[in-house]
């Protein structure tokens, strides 16, 4: 009896696995993808520059205090909400539209397979995408940002806070691949240009410094920042608008993303349950 009960668990597993085998080519050698690796770069590129830049003078400028506050700065204005948003908007949206989009949506469909085990196959692929292209980039940032400052850069990550705020950073990395990914595969089920409610989404999420303390938590960018390392305060006459609310502890911050992110995604198991395609459209 219990080798019965456990063969559609073990049938489930090899076929999210196969349809993630699949799915994870496509996700890292897609044309459609260059414009995400160029994305993903571009902090790298820049904090090479400036590293290069710092050695060529005579006297660096910097330390390791201004240098570590600039990257927290493109971390959560950069990555958060400009790398990471579109770079799930172009991962996770496609999932299934690009398939439609190519007319070989059928060919999964046809498949004895759960749509739900699909679904899986497919987000889990996406993830592992973008899991690690955007976690390699912030390491690599992080790590070139300073390098110019030599022994005091090498003694703060191994002796100092370094390396704890490289980890902190790589996990807000990874639960923002998990909480926008289950919002943008459940929007490339539901609406047919996904580039609306990502602009909507984005609009919310920039605006969210300025929300009263209940609306800010409604918003994925106010956990991912209560997770930062490094916090960035807010000046200039925009801080006059800004409301500052409790950040919520990581206890509680993480548990709570992923809870949300199951909850996204059971509601896109439902729509997927009913996914009907017409190439004719």
């Amino acid at each position: 009896m219990n080798t019965a009960q456990s063969l559609p668990w073990d049938l489930w597993s090899r076929q999210i696995a196969s349809v993630l085998r699949l799915e994870v080519k496509k996700s890292f050698l897609s044309r459609r993808a260059l414009w995400i690796y160029l994305l993903a770069c571009a902090p790298v590129l820049l904090t090479g520059g400036h590293t290069l830049h710092q050695m060529a003078l005579s006297q660096s400028d910097c330390s390791v205090s201004v240098d570590t506050l600039v990257f927290a700065g493109i971390f959560q204005f950069f990555y958060l909400r400009l790398g990471i948003y579109f770079g799930c908007v172009g991962i996770f949206t496609n999932l299934f539209r690009e398939e439609m989009l190519e007319r070989t949506m059928h060919y999964y469909l046809l498949t004895p397979m759960r749509r739900e085990v699909l679904l899986a196959g497919k987000y889990l692929a996406g993830l592992l995408a973008s899991g690690i292209l955007f976690s390699l980039s912030v390491a690599a940032s992080y790590l070139l940002i300073a390098a110019h400052l030599g022994d005091e850069w090498r003694e703060f990550l191994f002796a100092g806070q370094g390396m704890y705020q490289l980890a902190w950073y790589l996990v807000v990395t990874i639960l923002a691949c998990v909480g926008y990914g289950a919002v943008f595969v459940l929007a490339g089920l539901i609406f047919r240009n996904p580039m609306i409610p990502a602009a909507v989404i984005m609009v919310w999420e920039a605006a969210n410094a300025f929300l009263p303390p209940v609306l800010q938590r409604l918003s994925v960018t106010f956990y991912l920042k209560s997770l930062s390392p490094v916090e960035i305060p807010v000046k200039g006459p925009l801080a006059l608008f800004a409301v500052n609310a409790t950040p919520t502890p990581a206890w509680l911050a993480i548990p709570g993303l992923i809870l949300v992110s199951l909850a996204i995604l059971s509601w896109a198991s439902r729509r997927v349950r009913n996914l009907e395609i017409s190439y004719t459209e």
